[in-house]
């Protein structure tokens, strides 16, 4: 099972009591108030793990519980913390909060509001103001993903790098005992302070893959048989239509130690950004891609015409996301070693004049070094660009 997008409930444990005590040893039959505190409670913790691909921990546990800190105890004894919850996450997993709203019925009047509610919802959700392109891409995101949900989602963390660390709960602090109560006019205290309620949320949780390029195109296009011949990796190559159920990333080698990753969803078919199909569920894979890579058949075995087949593909990826449909893109021109290819090739060419087209034949390997090439000097050139951009924007 493949999960990459999921709701859900997180508690972290509450903070134990202090306790009330005194000493009483013999020989000492008044001895002052000795009531420890109670123990932190443990927090709910997400970790970036290299090894792990998918959601699918959290779809089998939805509501995460952290452990309660222990009671304080006499002899000025504290309280046991509680072990905290630490849960593996995939990199490129993007959490979002759910804040409360307040929600006004359909048809409600604004003159009937006193107190104006800060955000008024009536059957959908806000989420924050936008601040960059990144941000507009998750916001069509979730509302396409989650639907109306009645609240507000705030972004606390963009899990990208392996080992990196977010705090989906705080555990509560635990109470005060007697003794920290103890004054000189006060000797003999009784008050105690209760543990804290640890932090409690409901959280959206989704899988954006991290990979430098993504290849797009038709089912039976041949993506999977470019990712298994230019990368380690190994998805499942069959001649039918959506044999790619679920995202693929492969690492390219290059000389001197380069590499970039390159990702491989499910075919796209007309009327995807619709949710026809497989639809939209993985697209949100390639939203992080720097170059996006159309492949084509370009010897239009499934009976389309590859000119029909890239207008609809951009078409489909506008209507999904603008941003996106802006990234830098090229076509690769997949087999080429079959008849009327070279025609249609031409048309092409003719029909779009500004786009660079790769042509290569998977099956037998021809033209993949110049496709390699092509992906690394366009990765590398839009990686300069926004290193560029980003010195070129005052800072506040």
């Amino acid at each position: 099972m493949f999960v990459d997008h999921i709701k859900i409930y997180a508690k972290a444990g509450s903070g134990g009591d202090g306790s009330t005590s005194f000493r009483r040893e013999k020989f000492i039959p008044r001895g002052g108030p000795d009531g420890g505190d109670g123990g932190k409670g443990a927090d709910i913790i997400l970790v970036v793990d290299q090894h792990t691909d998918t959601l699918k921990t959290f779809f089998y546990s939805p509501n995460l519980r952290g452990e309660h800190g222990g009671r304080g105890a006499g002899r000025q004894k504290s309280g046991k913390g509680g072990k905290d919850l630490r849960l593996l996450v995939p990199p490129g997993t993007l959490v979002y909060k759910m804040r409360d709203v307040p929600v006004v019925p359909v048809g409600t009047r604004l003159d009937d509001l006193e107190p104006l509610p800060e955000a008024i919802v009536g059957d959908g959700f806000f989420i924050d103001e936008v601040v960059d392109e990144e941000e507009e891409s998750v916001k069509s995101s979730l509302e396409r993903t989650i639907g109306p949900e009645g609240g507000e989602l705030e972004l606390i963390a963009d899990l990208t790098t392996v080992g990196q660390e977010c705090v989906l709960a705080r555990g509560g602090k635990g109470g005060k005992g007697n003794m920290n109560f103890k004054t000189a006019t006060h000797q003999a205290p009784l008050e105690f302070t209760p543990g804290a309620p640890g932090e409690e949320g409901i959280y959206y949780m989704e899988l954006r893959q991290i990979a430098d390029a993504g290849l797009v195109g038709f089912p039976n296009a041949g993506k999977s048989t470019i990712l298994s011949k230019v990368s380690a990796a190994t998805p499942k190559v069959a001649a039918y239509p959506f044999t790619t159920l679920k995202p693929s990333v492969g690492v390219v080698e290059y000389p001197e130690y380069k590499r970039l990753t390159l990702a491989d969803i499910p075919g796209i078919i007309e009327g995807a950004h619709e949710n026809v199909g497989l639809g939209y569920e993985f697209l949100r894979h390639i939203l992080r891609c720097r170059l996006l890579l159309f492949v084509l058949d370009m010897a239009g075995s499934e009976g389309r015409h590859p000119v029909d087949d890239l207008a609809t593909l951009r078409t489909e990826v506008s209507l999904y996301d603008e941003q996106l449909a802006k990234r830098p893109w090229i076509v690769v021109a997949n087999k080429m070693d079959l008849p009327e290819s070279e025609e249609y090739l031409a048309q092409c060419k003719q029909r779009f004049p500004r786009v660079k087209f790769i042509p290569i034949s998977a099956g037998d390997g021809t033209g993949l070094e110049a496709l390699k090439k092509e992906m690394w000097t366009r990765t590398q050139k839009d990686k300069s660009d926004q290193k560029a951009k980003a010195a070129a924007t005052p800072t506040a």
